[in-house]
This record gives C-alpha cells, sequence and structure tokens, in this order.
C-alpha cells in the first residue's frame, strides 16, 4: 500500500481517533503525539491491514492501549473525560450558565466512574459507535457492554437528580 492509499484508508476516522486519544489523555499535545504513533504504528503494518477486518476499530483499539499505556506510565489515577460538544440554538445567558453548570457536573460524576464504563459512554454516547465496534476495541462481548453502559447511565442519572433536586453534593 502506498502512502495515498494509506492517507485515503485512515482519512474517514482520522478525527475519532484524535478525539478518543484527546478524551483520554486531556492534553492536546499529548492527543496528536498519540496520533501520530497510532499512524505509525498502523503505517508498520500496512501490508497486514486486511487481515485485521476493520481497520477503523483495530486503529481504535491502538488508540486506547496506547493511551492507558501513557496514563499508567505517567500519571495512572489523573484521568479527565470532558465533553464539550454541546450547543444550543440561541440560548440566553442563564441558559449558557446553567447547561455549563449541568456538563460540568456530569463531567465529574463521568470522572467517578470506573475505567471501563469512562471509556464505554465516551465511544457509544460521544462517538456514536455500535455495540459490535465497542466490543471489538474492548475486547468484551456485547452484553457486558451494554451492562456497563446501563450502569454508567444510572450513576449519572441518580446523581445528577439528587444533586437538582437536593443541592450541591
Amino acid at each position: 500500500m502506498n502512502q495515498n492509499e494509506f492517507v485515503l484508508l485512515i482519512t474517514p476516522f482520522r478525527d475519532k481517533v484524535f478525539r478518543l486519544a484527546k478524551r483520554l489523555l486531556i492534553s492536546t499535545e499529548e492527543a496528536e503525539d498519540a496520533t501520530q504513533e497510532v499512524w505509525v504504528k498502523l503505517w508498520n503494518k500496512n501490508e497486514r491491514l486486511n487481515g485485521y477486518g476493520s481497520v477503523e476499530a483495530f486503529a481504535m483499539t491502538i488508540t486506547k492501549n496506547y493511551c492507558l499505556d501513557q496514563l499508567k506510565s505517567k500519571r495512572a489515577g489523573n484521568m479527565s473525560i470532558a465533553h464539550s460538544n454541546f450547543t444550543d440554538g440561541a440560548p440566553s445567558l442563564q441558559q449558557k450558565v446553567e447547561d455549563r453548570d449541568s456538563l460540568d457536573w456530569v463531567e465529574k460524576i463521568i470522572n467517578q466512574l470506573p475505567e471501563q464504563q469512562r471509556l464505554i459512554i465516551q465511544m457509544r454516547d460521544v462517538e456514536h459507535y455500535e455495540f459490535e465496534e465497542i466490543a471489538k476495541v474492548l475486547e468484551m462481548n456485547e452484553t457486558a457492554i451494554r451492562v456497563a453502559l446501563s450502569r454508567a447511565r444510572k450513576t449519572i442519572r441518580e446523581s445528577m437528580t439528587k444533586t437538582h433536586n437536593y443541592g450541591i453534593q
């Protein structure tokens, strides 16, 4: 496979790899480095990529593993997940403040979830991966992913309900 074919192959999911790396590593610079590492690893395997089935799922697996290795080697317990894809038509200033506050609470709750649940929330609810794709990347069966996702969403929902009904935790 030549360089142009390789670029055409990875272009459809290039941004997804970066977003997953950024979600896990937080730092834009570290995410860019991780993305570059993934492309190098894929390029080194470019003659055998057809044997991996979904190249996108393979790239996401490499990204996840690389980022987790980076986190373990540098700062094991200091992972943060931030979701800033929320936009509204033309909200008032008060609505923007309330939305930002709710988003901050969701982020705080997600940060307290187990690592596996954080990854599943990221891949399913943010990146919109299918359960089958998540199962390949995380090397789990689909039922276990559905259960973990359900538990994560329930934890988020209960914490948000408690926060909104009873004030600040």
